[in-house]
């Protein structure tokens, strides 16, 4: 069943999803005749806002060796993405630095501002913190 606007003469305009068939219905406003009016078209799919700061590739690998076709599309892809995050600021995500995220801080807060988590709080993997830092210099 399509679904197709309706306009009264009273200024009241409403949709409803009717049959091929089916007559006019009644203004639900004043309960007088209404008009058929074409109704915009629709196309379908859904829109997509590319990929975010988190899913750009970071690496010269990323990027299959700097293929210059592959990196025109992501610098345009990522200039449509920051035109879209400039209008709706909702799709940007968190953009808070990110600190650390392998190595000896794979326990360190990700991101500027995360709480401490695990060993990191008790300082075992603070530098400066280790056995090598606490041994006095010789008096040779």
């Amino acid at each position: 069943m399509p679904i197709y606007v309706y306009r009264c003469d009273c200024g009241l305009r409403f949709e409803r999803l009717v049959g091929l068939d089916t007559p006019a219905p009644e203004c639900p406003g004043c309960g007088d005749e209404v008009q058929k009016m074409p109704a915009g078209f629709s196309l379908g799919g859904q829109s997509d806002a590319g990929l975010s700061r988190d899913y750009m590739p970071q690496t010269w690998r990323g990027v299959y060796h700097g293929d210059r076709e592959y990196v025109t599309r992501m610098q345009r892809q990522w200039a449509r993405r920051q035109q879209l995050e400039a209008k709706y600021p909702e799709l940007a995500g968190d953009t808070r630095p990110i600190l650390a995220h392998e190595g000896r801080y794979h326990q360190a807060p990700l991101r500027a501002g995360d709480p401490l988590v695990g060993e990191y709080m008790t300082g075992e993997h603070r530098p400066g913190s280790g056995p090598a830092s606490t041994s006095t210099p010789s008096s040779d």
